[in-house]
């Protein structure tokens, strides 16, 4: 089962979701859509809720509805991947019916309408290109801006794509980045989340245009060097991804003394254009 992990908002609720290449469609966390639901304050809640209503569900003879729930290792609040309750479509719209909830039918049509986006961007990716730039324009970031964020956005999917053709796989992906982001930053991207005073924020969506372009060359520099020398394996490629960084090092101590100053900021997105963003989505770092 190949899926990709996505953080979904639904109203100001977020919605951890896995879509399943290989059957062509969504999960939903149920913990997270029952919340939504009932308005629990906490994940906490939700999850005691939740756990309510499945043996109410059970007493009720209901078992059948709760075996086509699956469970899949997900994003938790503490940044770990942990076991969680998740529905397709059909599923969660009749657990749906079994939560009282004025929120039940909008929160349908937004299942309805996540899942068709999905699919039209598979059909046509230009879609999913647009979209991105709209959700940028309405935070207010600038034209220049996303345009590279953009950049990065293809850049990073081609350098994902190199590391799985080599054998790459799960966590190996977030050390891989860890060791491009410290050799040309020095910071681990734990590091320099913390740096720019971010938690679960995604860190780019936090760079200056600069920073942003050096962490697109530290990349671009590993996916020519993994493709010239074709590693085998995590422990190779961890060689490769150091020798990208190093490159975007290069580039960046040459601008500083250019420059007089550091191009490593504390500056995030909400400083440098004065954004609201309580409502940015967490994106999984190695998609």
């Amino acid at each position: 089962m190949s899926e990709i992990e996505k953080i979904q908002l639904f109203q100001d609720r977020q919605v951890r979701t896995a879509w399943d290449e290989e059957e062509e469609k969504w999960y939903f966390s149920v913990v997270d859509v029952v919340g939504a639901l009932t308005e629990q304050p906490t994940p906490k809640r939700a999850s005691t809720y939740w756990a309510v209503l499945k043996s109410r569900l059970k007493k009720e003879g209901a078992e059948e509805l709760l075996t086509t729930c699956k469970q899949l290792k997900l994003i938790a609040t503490d940044g770990k991947p942990r076991p969680t309750d998740v529905a397709d479509f059909q599923t969660l719209f009749r657990i749906i019916q079994s939560v009282p909830s004025t929120k039940a039918e909008p929160i349908k049509q937004w299942m309805a309408k996540v899942a068709s986006e999905r699919i039209d961007e598979i059909q046509d990716p230009e879609k999913a290109i647009d979209r991105g730039y709209e959700y940028y324009r309405r935070l207010g970031y600038s034209e220049a801006w996303i345009n590279e964020r953009m950049k990065g956005k293809d850049v990073r999917k081609t350098l994902t794509d190199e590391w799985q053709r080599t054998g790459v796989s799960g966590q190996q992906y977030a050390t891989l980045t860890d060791i491009i982001t410290q050799e040309w930053s020095g910071m681990t991207t734990r590091q320099y989340k913390g740096f720019k005073g971010l938690k679960k924020e995604n860190l780019r969506d936090h760079m200056t245009r600069t920073e942003s372009a050096l962490n697109t060359l530290a990349e671009v520099a590993a996916t020519e060097l993994s493709q010239k020398v074709d590693p085998k394996g995590f422990t190779e490629q961890k060689a490769v991804a150091k020798r990208g960084g190093k490159v975007a090092a290069t580039a960046r101590r040459e601008l500083e003394k250019q420059l007089g100053q550091s191009v490593v900021t504390r500056q995030n997105a909400k400083s440098l254009y004065s954004l609201d963003t309580s409502d940015t989505p967490t994106e999984i770092e190695n998609q």
